[in-house]
């Protein structure tokens, strides 16, 4: 999730129009077009198996004090408490971050290629590991914390978390579970204008499940399958339907900018950020903030950052800040965190491949559409879709997704181009077998019904 920091002020909204048109400025030319990937890995002392907490000797920060003194990272402080850090002006890396039950995030530079992705992403893994390992943290890349119960998972001290943990259990039962024991990786892609937007927002939000299905990779939950492949996507279902899903308005007549606004003014505000502080507002609208009328901060009208941060605590399955983010898959390891931006890029960032993904989907109804969302975390690549599964889908998806990297003819230093991070979806739909099913045949037949290997064979 996003870290704030105090700066100067941002221009004062004054009405709707200014909403559309801040985000209506990410439109950019296809040689603007850059690729960011964020992904989070849950920590875990290595002795115990145990998740680590913020303070002591080796705790988070100990951590991040590590990636400090020996990688040059800088600090970004809430009070005295370190909870991001970010590379001195002009240095490339990206933001590292905390999620709300210490997850490890890496938010990196938006790219121009997806072997700038790979590099990028190898850097900060080996990075991790070399500050982790003399603190006996290791990093685990799956979606679900397959060991720990809430209660058990410790929590970091960002003040943004403390509002969202306060409202979550007031909108959806699991919401808490979302923000404590999830991990995903996300990609953020541009769009050229707004009928451009239009196409790969609905070609996003459409295939987002059949992406949830291919990365399936959170079986477990308190060291028992939890009946699901992936459970952190089961999460979404119940966390707060005011604030997320599939966005049937996305595919109706009129989409555009100005829709999304009214989409993201229904939806309750979390906080208002102040001179380091998060104003607690959990349920206030928008429009009221607009007026002069909230409650808390009478007579006050928003900034431009404050509708950015707002913007950041919409969940839809996609979605719109001044770029498109795909939020469908697990966590995962290494290779599969570089699969992620290339299947999005290859179906997004070539139109040939667009226009074909589009067809793919545009038959789809809203009640097919909602169906595969919610039957995808049980049954991953067997959920049905029309007159077939989601496995048929998945392969022509990844063909066009390949077949866009492919005329993007962007190679590498060895020749090979951006479908070679295609590898590990291609194995995947080669056996129809997702990760999480994998996880569970090694659980039943080499692991002795056992959740703690995971720890050795699926960290970083």
């Amino acid at each position: 999730m996003s870290t704030r920091e105090d700066s100067a002020p941002s221009p004062t909204v004054g009405s709707r129009d200014d909403l559309i048109a801040w985000i209506a400025a990410g439109s950019k030319p296809p040689s603007a077009w850059r690729i960011g990937t964020e992904h989070e890995k849950f920590l875990f002392h290595t002795d115990t198996l145990n998740p680590v907490p913020y303070a002591g000797p080796r705790g988070v920060r100990a951590l991040m004090q590590g990636l400090i003194s020996e990688f040059g990272w800088l600090p970004i402080m809430e009070g005295d408490n370190i909870i991001a850090l970010k590379r001195p002006e002009g240095e490339a890396g990206g933001t590292v971050s905390l999620e709300p039950g210490g997850q490890f995030e890496l938010s990196g530079d938006p790219l121009r290629t997806v072997h700038e992705v790979g590099a990028e992403t190898h850097e900060h893994l080996r990075q991790c590991l070399a500050a982790g390992s003399p603190l006996g943290i290791g990093f685990l890349g799956v979606g679900f914390s397959p060991n720990w119960t809430l209660a058990e998972t410790p929590r970091m001290p960002k003040r943004r978390y403390a509002v969202m943990t306060r409202y979550m259990p007031k909108v959806g039962s699991r919401g808490l579970d979302m923000m404590y024991r999830t991990c995903t990786i996300q990609v953020n892609l541009d769009f050229a204008d707004e009928a451009d937007m239009v196409k790969k927002f609905r070609v996003s939000l459409a295939l987002q499940p059949i992406a949830t299905a291919i990365f399936a990779c959170s079986p477990f939950t308190e060291r028992k399958p939890n009946g699901f492949l992936s459970a952190r996507s089961n999460v979404w279902l119940d966390t707060d339907r005011n604030r997320t899903g599939m966005l049937p308005f996305v595919f109706e007549d009129g989409m555009s900018f100005e829709r999304y606004v009214d989409y993201a003014l229904q939806v309750p505000m979390y906080f208002v950020y102040r001179s380091g502080n998060y104003i607690d507002v959990a349920g206030a609208s928008f429009r009221d903030f607009m007026d002069g009328k909230l409650e808390q901060l009478p007579g006050e009208r928003p900034t431009l950052d404050d509708w950015s941060d707002h913007l950041t605590t919409l969940f839809p399955e996609v979605r719109m800040k001044r770029f498109l983010e795909m939020r469908g898959a697990d966590g995962g390891r290494w290779r599969r965190i570089c699969a992620v931006p290339a299947f999005w890029t290859g179906l997004l960032y070539d139109q040939t491949a667009l226009d074909a993904a589009y067809d793919l989907i545009k038959g789809w109804t809203a009640e097919q559409r909602q169906a595969l969302r919610t039957a995808v975390p049980k049954m991953a690549l067997n959920a049905p879709i029309g007159s077939g599964k989601a496995l048929a889908v998945a392969r022509e998806a990844l063909a066009i997704a390949r077949s866009g990297l492919q005329r993007r003819a962007i190679r590498s230093a060895k020749g090979a181009d951006e479908s070679i991070f295609l590898e590990p979806i291609e194995a995947i739909l080669k056996e129809g077998c997702t990760p999480a099913e994998e996880m569970l045949l090694r659980f039943e037949r080499d692991w002795g019904q056992r959740t703690d290997p995971l720890f050795v064979e699926y960290a970083f």
